[in-house]
């Protein structure tokens, strides 16, 4: 009977145990159903939008590129090209990659080699018709400039094609019978261009190509002998150069001018101005670049009277001194005048100086470029005090519009 008992006991504890785990095992079973719908949910969930978000990505694709393709149009509209923005690493990849493909269309892998079949103009213009359309002849660039930006064309690449030679740009002739020239047309025979311009012109340069295959080149023969003394470039050492004290040769007209009798009145009004010309027809390396004179003006002794009186108290007279080159240079007028003065007064100085008809040349200045064509207008008005240095121009009697210069 305890046997039984505790038989009894111990199948009670284990169907208790049985029940207890069955419960947990079917509360077990629900937690993994309700995550497996939720992993359904999310599964499903995931997928829809996916191919949603991918349509919706392809038609944003699509809107953006047919933007960019109507800025373009509308650039190229102008003459504009878009370059976009050169800090971005894709972007310079994407340049990277252009200018390899487009280096190798343009410029010949290794050297060239020569065929010795005869030169072929007709494809040489025809391939260069091609290379130029390939580096965008005739387009526009955006040149950025400190101040802003402005379009810009390509300058081409003179090449003259002569019977006997070719003249590429400002180089030298060169026969076809030598080497460079060989390897230069057979690039463009083979539709690349020159390798020898590979290092100019890494992306390439438009050809302008003159085409002279019926004229023969003909070298300018230079002269036997200079017509004239010299000295061999090293042939004597000098210890010492001795530099002259007097330019040999006649002298001036300003010296001889100076030099007459003190007793000329018109010797005595122009002394007094005879230092301030001295200082002045001297150069940067105490050369004389054109032939001074100084014209006497009816009102010069009054302004020597009132340089010394004002000199002496200390104030600065109403006196200017102008400068004014003639038309071909070889002659510098000096003359001084009054501040109130006006530019017709200074027609009439130089009128008297040179003869002539004083409206055939205009009086104009390069700094501020301005031309004086004002006769009623001071010298003050003018700006050309204390001191002024002028041209004289020959008058156009069908002057071209939009010259640049201001008329005071």
């Amino acid at each position: 009977m305890e046997l039984m008992s505790s038989m009894m006991q111990k199948i009670s504890l284990l169907e208790q145990k049985i029940d207890k785990q069955t419960q947990e095992i079917q509360l077990k079973d629900r937690k993994i159903a309700e995550l497996e719908e939720k992993i359904k949910a999310l599964q499903k969930g995931e997928d829809a939008p996916h191919s949603s978000t991918a349509e919706d990505l392809e038609r944003r694709c699509l809107q953006l590129q047919t933007q960019v393709w109507e800025m373009e149009q509308f650039l190229n509209d102008y003459g504009l090209i878009w370059v976009g923005d050169r800090h971005e690493e894709l972007e310079d990849l994407e340049s990277l990659r252009d200018d390899e493909l487009l280096a190798k269309r343009i410029w010949k892998p290794g050297e060239a080699v020569v065929s010795k079949h005869q030169v072929d103009f007709d494809l040489i213009l025809k391939n260069v018709k091609g290379l130029n359309m390939l580096v965008g002849d005739g387009v526009s660039h955006v040149e950025h400039t400190p101040g802003g930006a402005r379009l810009k064309q390509t300058e081409p690449l003179s090449m003259t094609l002569y019977q006997n030679g070719i003249v590429m740009s400002d180089g030298p002739f060169r026969s076809y019978e030598e080497l460079s020239a060989q390897q230069c047309l057979q690039d463009i025979m083979d539709g690349y261009f020159p390798s020898e311009l590979q290092t100019r012109y890494p992306d390439g340069v438009p050809l302008q190509v003159t085409d002279k295959r019926d004229v023969v080149f003909q070298e300018r023969n230079l002269p036997g002998s200079f017509p004239g003394h010299g000295q061999l470039v090293g042939h004597s050492k000098l210890s010492k150069v001795e530099e002259p004290s007097e330019i040999p040769g006649p002298k001036s007209f300003l010296e001889q001018f100076w030099n007459k009798d003190p007793k000329s009145s018109t010797h005595s009004e122009v002394m007094a101005t005879r230092d301030t010309v001295g200082a002045m027809r001297q150069g940067s390396d105490g050369a004389q670049s054109s032939k001074e004179i100084v014209v006497g003006t009816p009102r010069l002794p009054a302004l020597q009277r009132l340089e010394t009186a004002e000199g002496a108290e200390g104030s600065a007279p109403d006196v200017c001194t102008l400068r004014i080159k003639s038309e071909s240079g070889e002659q510098m007028y000096v003359i001084k005048m009054l501040f109130s003065e006006t530019i017709g007064d200074l027609r009439q100085h130089l009128a008297h100086a040179r003869g002539g008809d004083s409206d055939s040349y205009e009086i104009i200045s390069t700094f501020p470029q301005r031309v004086y064509a004002d006769n009623s207008r001071s010298l003050q008005e003018c700006g050309l005090i204390p001191n002024a240095s002028l041209l004289l121009r020959r008058r156009d009697p069908f002057p071209p519009e939009g010259t640049g210069l201001q008329t005071a």
